[in-house]
């Protein structure tokens, strides 16, 4: 049969975990608060309008021009998500870049492989301190059999128990190792993957990985670098699951601001509503201030998708569109490319207000190195685009 197999976000819940409205300010119980990053003791919640609503998300979310330094960006964030797709630049560059603005992209490769402070796991960049929390999640992946795809996992390792030893050991004595570095053998018929293509080695990597066994310990030509977790990962406490969903879900309410109950829209207690700088910038398709489409559009009024999918003759927009925030606002989107041949942004399309569309655009040039287009030369993209 064919394999069920798909990577699992930090909701697993795909993009309806939060969603969301609100009115006037009130106070009710909340279910769960975070003292530091491990504790959690019962806290509230208030109700709050709209316009409050957007501001708290975008002060929460570090886009308020507040955020400082890469590591405290990711602790503030809880995770920043990892995609293949890099038409501007690959997506955890993008969402530090629209919090900080021009920083040494090399920082977070160091946090990630030298200094440890942050690491890898199932396509997502997380804290250290969460490690704990992440291997309550590779438990329950070594113990899962209830749904088609844990099943189909377990299937998997069982048919392919001499190819599981062989990997383990080629590690143990060899590693770290490219997935390329590693023989199939599986046996029988190679059956193509969407992800893995027809070689087996990458999916083996992947669900060891998933189960907390093996540990991304770097990237080589962006190619990921696999070792035994046991010579990667820290010691840590043993959390029980429960009590790692709790903190992972309030550390995400936390991160967010706002979420949406029955029609009104509720602050974390923490949360700020203060007036957010005139600051613009683009977003990543996966930053988390739009990752939630129908939360984005109940704060915002703003509908937004990803079209990379979609066929060219049915895009509403582009391929790539970013959103363009300003201040507390979702105001257009625009389709920049960076064509790392030749050097130069490219701005293939705009929407909406793009008034401050150009000066965006001037810094993302500054952060990717690439070569300015003359001034009159993007005043006339702009006013086509427009």
């Amino acid at each position: 049969m064919p394999s069920p197999y798909e990577p699992e976000g930090p909701q697993g819940l795909g993009n309806k975990t939060f969603a969301g409205r609100v009115n006037e300010p009130r106070l009710r119980p909340c279910p769960l608060r975070l003292i530091g990053n491990d504790v959690a003791v019962p806290g509230r919640t208030r109700r709050v309008t709209l316009e409050q609503a957007r501001r708290i998300a975008v002060r929460a979310q570090l886009l308020d021009g507040s955020a400082r330094g890469v590591l405290e960006t990711v602790r503030r964030l809880g995770f920043l998500q990892l995609d293949p797709i890099s038409t501007v630049a690959p997506p955890q560059h993008l969402v530090l870049w629209s919090r900080l603005g021009r920083y040494d992209p090399g920082e977070l490769d160091r946090l990630l492989w030298v200094e440890r402070k942050l690491f890898e796991w199932n396509a997502f960049i997380w804290p250290i301190e969460s490690l704990p929390l992440i291997r309550a999640r590779m438990r329950r992946h070594r113990r899962a059999n209830t749904t088609a795809r844990e099943g189909w996992t377990r299937d998997f390792l069982e048919r392919n128990a001499g190819f599981r030893r062989y990997v383990l050991r080629e590690l143990e004595h060899r590693g770290p190792l490219l997935g390329r570095e590693l023989e199939d053998r599986t046996g029988g018929r190679a059956r193509n993957h969407r992800w893995f293509g027809s070689r087996q080695v990458g999916m083996m990597l992947e669900v060891l990985h998933q189960r907390g066994a093996l540990a991304v310990v770097g990237r080589r030509n962006g190619q990921r670098l696999w070792d035994l977790a046991g010579r990667w990962y820290p010691e840590t406490e043993t959390v029980p699951l429960r009590d790692a969903e709790k903190i992972l879900a309030e550390q995400r309410y936390r991160a967010l601001g706002v979420r949406l109950e029955k029609g009104e829209w509720h602050a974390h207690p923490d949360a700020s509503d203060a007036p957010v700088p005139d600051r613009a910038t683009l977003l990543s398709p996966f930053d988390r201030l739009v990752h939630d489409r129908d939360r984005a559009e109940a704060l915002f009024d703003f509908h937004y998708r990803l079209e990379m999918y979609v066929p060219p003759a049915k895009r509403e927009y582009g391929y790539y569109v970013l959103p363009l925030l300003a201040g507390d606002r979702l105001v257009g989107r625009a389709e920049p490319r960076f064509d790392r041949k030749t050097g130069k942004l490219e701005l293939l399309g705009a929407w909406g207000d793009t008034s401050r569309l150009d000066e965006v655009l001037v810094e993302l040039e500054l952060f990717l190195g690439a070569q300015r287009a003359e001034s009159a030369e993007r005043d006339v993209r702009l006013r086509r685009a427009r």
